[in-house]
């Protein structure tokens, strides 16, 4: 996995303290914000989150890169692929 530190997002979503499919519900709106190839960045507490957002991004054809763990929450990252 490529050092997740160092990228600049195009939006970020902030949903923390929303439990699942909150997160992931939040992602597919943010999603429609960022340009083809740009980077939507996802911050979130719920671990269900962690599988959920790789899990809808390969069936719709973006780019789960992963995450990074913060101070009780992660930083999801998304790349729009279409």
């Amino acid at each position: 996995m490529s050092d997740l530190s160092n990228i600049t997002a195009a939006t970020t979503i902030d949903s923390r303290g929303s439990a699942c499919p909150g997160p992931l519900l939040e992602a597919k709106k943010g999603i429609g914000k960022v340009k083809v190839s740009e980077v939507l960045e996802v911050y979130s507490n719920d671990e269900g989150t962690r599988i959920d957002l790789k899990a809808w991004a390969n069936k719709v054809g973006h780019e789960y890169m992963g995450y990074v763990e913060a101070d009780g929450y992660d930083k999801h990252f998304i790349t729009r692929n279409k």
